[in-house]
């Protein structure tokens, strides 16, 4: 079962409805029996990262996330706002913490005219061809959807799996070990995403 976060700020119907697609069994849901039990958990997130943060304490889900994430080692995915709450902390409107689980922090994007923020649209990515993840997705066609005013900045270069450009380098995929992490929208970007999400719940970590 894949066990998709709800912590009211998520685009959680389009993910469940791109995960039944492949015919698996996803619940929506807060409750942390379903999140200990599940096989996969799915951090989806849209807005602020200190709402995020914030909805995610009030709701006590913090401790019962890392403890799968970095204890129990759970295939975790997090997506958009939801990877950046991997992070250790956030600049956007304020200081804030995140979940810890990766050592990296939250930047704005740094463009000059014509880009602007925020980012919105469809980037190439640019990863390494012979990885699982990227099976099935030809260079020079692994067009994705984001929509971003923010970018996470890793402090480790080994948990850097994939960048796009807009005004430079941008952290588009992460990964350490049972964590793996897209800035883009899987969901939205069509068969590309639908890909890359088909070979992620294959993963067997």
């Amino acid at each position: 079962m894949i066990a998709i976060v709800d912590y009211g700020m998520g685009n959680v119907r389009s993910l469940k409805n791109a995960f039944e697609y492949f015919g698996h069994d996803v619940v929506i849901t807060a409750d942390p029996e379903k999140l200990n039990t599940a096989d996969r958990i799915v951090l989806p997130g849209v807005g602020a990262f200190g709402d995020a943060m914030a909805s995610i304490r009030q709701r006590r889900l913090d401790a019962v996330l890392t403890h799968q994430a970095l204890v129990i080692k759970k295939p975790m995915l997090g997506i958009c706002l939801g990877m950046q709450l991997f992070a250790k902390r956030s600049i956007e409107h304020g200081d804030h913490v995140g979940l810890g689980w990766i050592d990296a922090d939250i930047q704005r994007l740094q463009v000059s005219q014509p880009l602007k923020i925020p980012h919105v649209g469809w980037n190439e990515l640019h990863f390494p061809d012979s990885d699982w993840l990227f099976q099935g997705i030809r260079s020079g066609e692994a067009n994705f959807y984001f929509v971003h005013s923010f970018h996470m900045v890793c402090h480790n270069a080994s948990d850097l799996l994939a960048t796009t450009d807009y005004g430079g380098p941008v952290t588009a995929v992460i990964r350490a070990g049972n964590l793996l992490a897209m800035q883009f929208h899987p969901e939205k970007s069509q068969d590309n995403g639908l890909k890359l999400l088909e070979n992620w719940v294959n993963w067997k970590p």
